[in-house]
């Protein structure tokens, strides 16, 4: 078994408090409904609501709790090198229009944290590229000027205001950071106190049109005429998106720290291992958050091991006490580095809506996603439909299967608090052994398109490395595309 140093979970999460919205129960109708209690759905469903439409919003699980409460929640337009490649892959005009919808998105995160009084622990901070190597610092100088031609300003300095060495930087002023999953809940409320509906623990399971889209629950059925589906990888979509993107993780450690400004600002390294860092707090006190590099979702088949990585790397390079919080999240790439977002088929499903692809900067990016779709929906004119078009022409190389990383001979080999993949004829089963050695076996194929998956051995889920998909222990769905829990199995 492994054991990780602080708590499993984010330290975002922990202090956020519970919504506590009922699950839905019963038969009943919106002008639109948003599938996802994330930074798009909220974001969507409080836009709507602000113009006096009817919405009603499902969770899952609980609104908070998932893909943007686990984010390292920087509100900015700085996202590493963004703007060189997107001037070199796509053009100059598109490059300006993403900046355009980040700086409306982070906009609108602080003014509605003022105009709704969200206590989300808003903070003003720089934020800074930096470089480790000579190479490096060329690309911060280059992301310098495609930065001065698309409208921005960021300036080079000679190293970043970090405790180990630097060959440069590239500093945004007047950024900030927060914490997401309060914020998220600050939304939820806002929502409801302009008539939106809320529903936790009420996974779609089936979204389906009759005379008007309809969405199913365990509990009941919600009939719309627009739906929103703003979950981390869309779960239903007339054009497909599971392989015009890829999942991928990273881990995060949130350490204690006895100054809260012994880091100031928020930082992120474009130099292999990559590192991000950030403070934050939870309830006992200042915190050090640092990110590893990102990997393949269900394509590691030891995931504590860059934990421990991250932990070694943290001591070397920073002044930082015993670990509080550990965990991973999952996001999913886009080929260009933009996300997917809007009606992939206007035509034959009108009204469907999806957003996904956000490349590990959904905040500002999730929030113009959700201003866009609610101006669609509200017949309002949006410059960014192009940009984030979700039908656009992708390389067909890019998504890339993986196997299970987790096969063993046998439940002999599968230690306590570990889980392995067992071969029985042409059955693959997931099992797990807890601390006092009782065996629990799920079926080992995803029920999105039938991959086997991997144990994540610090989350201890089973995730899928062909789409991302991630159950828990008892093979109920965490994270999607998947809808269906993975089936119970008679070892």
């Amino acid at each position: 078994m492994v054991n990780l140093p602080g708590n499993r979970g984010s330290c975002w999460v922990a202090g956020a408090g519970r919504t506590g919205y009922s699950p839905l129960d019963g038969s009943i109708h919106a002008e639109t409904v948003v599938v996802g209690g994330g930074i798009v759905g909220l974001t969507t469903a409080l836009r709507l609501g602000e113009a006096g439409r009817s919405v009603i919003l499902l969770e899952a699980l609980e609104i908070g709790g998932q893909v943007t409460g686990r984010s390292t929640a920087k509100i900015t337009t700085q996202h590493a090198l963004i703007y060189r490649h997107l001037i070199d892959a796509l053009d100059l005009a598109k490059a300006r229009r993403y900046a355009e919808a980040n700086s409306a998105g982070a906009a609108l995160i602080k003014d509605w944290i003022r105009e709704y009084a969200i206590a989300c622990d808003l903070d003003r901070k720089p934020a800074y590229t930096y470089a480790t190597s000579a190479e490096g610092r060329e690309a911060i100088v280059a992301e310098a000027e495609a930065v001065r031609q698309i409208g921005l300003e960021a300036q080079v300095l000679d190293g970043a205001p970090l405790p180990f060495e630097t060959t440069g930087a590239l500093c945004f002023a007047d950024q900030a950071q927060f914490n997401p999953a309060k914020y998220l809940v600050g939304l939820a409320h806002a929502v409801a106190d302009r008539g939106g509906r809320m529903f936790e623990r009420s996974r779609a399971i089936l979204i389906g049109e009759a005379s008007r889209w309809r969405v199913v629950t365990a509990g009941g059925t919600v009939h719309a005429e627009h739906v929103v589906v703003a979950t981390n990888m869309t779960v239903k979509s007339p054009v497909g998106m599971a392989n015009r993107t890829q999942p991928r993780c990273h881990t995060a450690m949130a350490f204690r720290i006895d100054d809260p400004l012994a880091v100031d600002g928020m930082f992120i390294g474009i130099d292999d291992p990559t590192h991000s860092i950030r403070t934050g707090s939870d309830g006992t006190g200042p915190l050090l958050v640092v990110l590893g590099p990102k990997f393949d979702t269900g394509q590691d088949g030891n995931v504590a091991a860059r934990f421990v990585e991250l932990e070694e790397w943290a001591r070397r390079n920073l002044a930082v006490g015993e670990v509080a919080w550990h965990w991973c999240n999952e996001d999913y790439d886009t080929a260009d580095r933009v996300p997917y977002v809007g009606e992939p088929d206007p035509e034959k499903a009108p009204g469907f809506h999806i957003a996904t692809g956000f490349n590990a900067w959904g905040i500002s990016n999730g929030t113009a996603a959700g201003m866009m779709i609610a101006d669609t929906i509200l017949d309002r004119a949006s410059p960014w439909r192009s940009l984030y078009d979700p039908t656009r022409p992708y390389p067909k190389d890019f998504h890339k299967n993986g196997d299970s990383q987790s096969v063993v001979s046998g439940t002999r080999d599968i230690r306590p608090g570990e889980g392995g993949v067992i071969v029985r004829g042409e059955e693959k089963i997931a099992v797990c052994r807890d601390e006092d050695g009782a065996l629990h076996a799920v079926s080992a194929s995803c029920t999105h398109k039938g991959c086997t998956v991997t144990w994540n051995n610090a989350d201890r889920t089973w995730d899928c490395p062909c789409h991302g998909s991630i159950f828990a222990l008892d093979g109920s769905v965490i994270h999607g595309p998947a809808r269906k829990p993975l089936a119970s199995v008679e070892l």
